[in-house]
């Protein structure tokens, strides 16, 4: 059976029309694709929500998207129940009796307890439908379950006894309640079921089908939902089914999928079965846990240590990596999806790799090592390929093919190469010594089942794809993507493209730190120019703060008249300005702002890209939830001369030619252009330092950051 691209999972109501904020005892329905959850959508009438979803399956199958739908209703009763309403076994006869029978309009209105009556009256005795909300009204529906004898039909169905369902279909008040839903549900499935491409698990062919409906139970992850209500705001628990439950069915492999649905007794083919029944542990696995919310950062989190006037580099560097904390949320998303992902918690190998012991060459497969000299060993028939592994033991003393990657049969743990052997075909004559297990790979010599993969805070790289893949992991929960917000501020700047006045200049820095955040692998949000006008600027901040976790600004960071990013920060009294013994750079103006961390980085190109190299990009690793992240550096021969005076950590523009380190020529923080021309940074340390050709230097390459 091939996957689904899409996964949705529908909460449905037997009650009237919702109200507009969204509630519970509703209409809800989840969706999961390979990218990932989306937000479950909330509908006020059963009217509206089959209008939705017939649209949806048609836009998904002319899109070619194969669909699995879940309803949290039963699709079937008892044995015997459709026989005797309908006269037939059919369970599609009954859906199409109801759809003749049951009306319904937007308000909620419908008839359920008049054909509830109808139906009971095809049975002897009281029953089997009982619970209304009056005692008085429909008289063939006993108002409580005592005196009615369920003998000649059960109560309940196997799939609700294997699932430990609480209720039955045929309670239709009170809670725990599915009766009304199942009146209601089954004559909309009967027209969605006419839909092209649309087939219902377990009764039709489903296999190949564009669409299958399936029914599910909330219940089987009941643990998973427990505890998403305990963070959610507001607490609304059919949306959080749906939501897990989508997320959870989405996460099972194309395999095991195939398997829950070939997991049903041969009564479901007439009562239905519950999609995951006798799988709950596996489902709860792939439901949970709830997305992690961290803690938000504390106002002091920039504070200096009293008497703190000029900070040394690595200081600083300490300060931001004790105080910084994650503080985005996260989502499980398909591992396609999960490149330049933060990992947010550590990732279990589901499966070994290798899976089973296999051949790490072509060749022939025997038993234990063999001593120095000439052998000869008798060949059996048959082969083992990878893939098509041999169904049979190799006796002692016996050889067989085998292949690269074939799992070795049992009586094999030592592979001959191919190219050490000669065969007649019924013969294989090789020269030893060769040692026990040689070419041959062992079960989990890889990664074992149970093990640590990866672990949390890392960046998925490609290669962690094939790993992950390798292990039996289809779904990981990973950090939501940083979003950083880019703000310039200054009268001075304008637009590339617009005409520059006198004493104007080009924004070169928004540009170049929304390129330095892409290949950062975080989200950049835009926030423009703004005026040296405090207004303006608060204004700006406050719309940053709601749409970013953290904000870089640039330029207004020091203590003049017009450094309004200061002056606002100080406002607020989460303001630290650190004066850093660094070249270029010096002032960095730290805050939040509505809680959210604010770096203000200098105005000149230069400087403010050196500070967002060295503090701002392992300082927003840890915000997005990854391990701390030291630029990688080497030591190579300079190929200039330089003196430095000690007291402060200097970053030259450089480039490596020949095997030696170039600096930029001029040293001039304007001069933009060696930026470009650069390659990375050579970086010199705090103290007295005179550099000669030939001297080592530390230098950093841009790759070391991400760029």
């Amino acid at each position: 059976m091939s996957g689904f691209d899409t996964v949705v999972i529908v909460d449905w109501s037997a009650g009237k029309r919702a109200p507009k904020r969204p509630t519970k005892d509703a209409i809800w329905i989840g969706i999961a694709r390979g990218s990932g959850e989306e937000e479950p959508l909330y509908f006020r009438s059963r009217i509206e929500a089959e209008a939705w979803i017939t649209h949806f399956l048609q836009t998904e199958n002319a899109a070619g998207r194969r669909v699995l739908m879940g309803f949290d209703f039963p699709f079937g009763y008892p044995r015997g129940t459709a026989r005797a309403v309908t006269g037939s076994n059919d369970v599609f006869a009954l859906w199409t009796w109801l759809e003749s029978r049951i009306r319904d309009d937007d308000a909620g209105e419908n008839n359920r307890f008049d054909v509830a009556e109808e139906m009971n009256r095809c049975f002897e005795g009281l029953g089997p439908f009982w619970g209304k909300p009056s005692r008085d009204m429909w008289p063939d529906v006993p108002y409580r379950k005592a005196g009615i004898a369920f003998e000649r039909i059960a109560e309940r169905r196997s799939a609700d006894v294997r699932a430990n369902a609480a209720s039955s279909c045929f309670q239709l008040a009170f809670p725990p309640t599915v009766g009304s839903q199942v009146l209601m549900g089954l004559p909309m499935l009967a027209r969605l079921r006419r839909l092209p491409g649309v087939a219902v698990w377990p009764f039709d062919a489903w296999d190949d089908a564009q669409t299958v409906l399936a029914e599910i139970w909330p219940g089987l992850i009941e643990p998973a939902v427990r505890q998403a209500l305990d963070a959610a705001d507001p607490p609304i628990r059919d949306r959080e089914q749906v939501r897990l439950l989508a997320r959870a069915v989405a996460g099972l492999t194309p395999d095991r999928l195939a398997v829950m649905m070939q997991d049903f007794p041969e009564e479901a083919r007439e009562e239905a079965w519950i999609l995951g029944a006798g799988h709950a542990e596996e489902l709860r696995a792939l439901a949970g846990p709830v997305p992690l919310a961290p803690p938000p950062l504390r106002n002091d989190c920039f504070s200096l240590p009293a008497g703190v006037d000029w900070t040394p580099v690595d200081e600083a560097l300490a300060l931001l990596r004790t105080r910084l904390t994650c503080t985005v949320g996260s989502e499980v998303v398909d591992i396609g999806a999960a490149q330049g992902r933060v990992l947010a918690q550590d990732v279990i190998a589901v499966r070994s790799n290798p899976p089973q012991a296999n051949s790490a060459v072509d060749g022939y497969g025997f038993a234990g090592g063999v001593p120095e000299g000439d052998h000869v060993l008798p060949l059996i028939e048959g082969r083992a390929a990878a893939g098509v592994p041999f169904d049979g033991a190799v006796p002692s003393g016996h050889a067989i093919r085998i292949l690269t990657g074939a799992a070795l049969p049992e009586g094999v743990d030592t592979v001959l190469l191919e190219e050490d052997v000669a065969s007649d075909g019924q013969r294989i004559a090789f020269r030893g010594p060769l040692k026990m297990g040689a070419n041959a790979r062992r079960a989990g010599e890889d990664v074992v089942e149970g093990a640590t993969a990866l672990r949390a805070g890392r960046v998925v790289t490609a290669a962690d794809l094939a790993l992950l893949a390798a292990v039996g992991v289809s779904r990981v929960m990973v950090r939501h993507r940083l979003r950083v917000a880019i703000l310039s501020t200054g009268d001075e700047l304008v637009e590339p493209g617009q005409a520059a006045g006198p004493g104007q200049i080009f924004d070169a820095n928004r540009p170049m730190l929304l390129g330095m955040i892409r290949a950062f692998g975080f989200q950049p949000v835009d926030m423009g120019r703004v005026a040296d006008d405090r207004a303006a600027l608060r204004a700006r901040l406050e719309s940053a703060a709601r749409q970013a976790d953290v904000i870089l600004t640039s330029g207004g960071a020091s203590a003049g008249d017009e450094d309004h990013v200061s002056a606002l920060l100080r406002e607020t009294g989460a303001m630290q300005e650190w004066r850093i013994a660094v070249k270029p750079g010096r002032p960095l103006a730290l805050g939040l702002w509505s809680g959210t961390p604010v770096f203000g980085l200098p105005g000149n190109p230069v400087a403010a890209m050196v500070c967002t190299l060295i503090f701002a990009h392992p300082a927003m690793a840890l915000l997005a939830g990854a391990a701390w992240q030291a630029p990688q550096g080497f030591d190579l021969p300079a190929a200039f001369e330089k003196r430095k005076k000690p007291g402060r950590r200097e970053y030259l523009r450089a480039r490596v030619r020949d095997g030696r380190a170039e600096v930029f020529k001029s040293e001039g923080s304007g001069r933009i252009s060696g930026l470009s021309w650069a390659e990375g940074l050579v970086e010199i340390g705090d103290g007295e330092r005179h550099i000669r050709p030939g001297d080592m230097v530390r230098f950093i390459p841009y790759g070391s950051f991400g760029l």
